[in-house]
């Protein structure tokens, strides 16, 4: 990904949708190249794995850009609406299947901000009156977020692999 500090200019929209897009990746270059078994590890107490981390992102996508952004009912949402159980990954899906599942998310999530203003605002149940601006330092912050989670996993696999 490139670094994101390559884009210092334009407008306040196309900043954060940049920062997003470069978060997205970022959280995908963690887990791509890893083995299946790799990315299924658990190296800290709780249930947190590399590829569930994406898993969880692609929800966040669907949750904030879908059905809050959206207004889509959780029903029509074009994936699992499960809440913390986001992390947890099939025996059946691959991490081809969890990157692709997070990217459509993000195109998605593209589709419908596309047309909708910064300070457009919409209701969410805990925390009221969000707007898209928000929405996005939100999932940026997220991204980053279980990008920084994931790259340490990423670092103790390596690392395993080593020794």
């Amino acid at each position: 990904m490139n670094n994101p500090t390559r884009v210092t200019g334009g407008s306040e929209r196309q900043l954060l949708e940049y920062m997003l897009d470069h978060t997205r990746a970022e959280l995908i270059d963690t887990v791509r190249g890893l083995s299946e078994t790799d990315a299924r590890r658990r190296l800290v107490p709780s249930m947190t794995t590399s590829i569930g981390l994406v898993k969880h992102a692609a929800f966040a996508e669907r949750k904030w850009f879908q059905h809050i952004l959206g207004g889509l009912p959780e029903s029509e949402c074009d994936g699992a609406m499960v809440g913390e159980a986001s992390f947890v990954v099939s025996d059946d899906e691959t991490v081809a299947d969890v990157i692709a599942e997070f990217e459509r998310a993000g195109n998605r999530a593209r589709t419908i901000a596309a047309d909708i203003d910064l300070d457009a605002t919409r209701e969410h149940p805990a925390f009221g009156s969000v707007s898209l601006r928000w929405i996005y330092l939100l999932m940026i912050q997220e991204f980053a977020r279980h990008a920084g989670h994931s790259d340490i996993l990423r670092e103790q696999t390596d690392a395993n692999r080593r020794t």
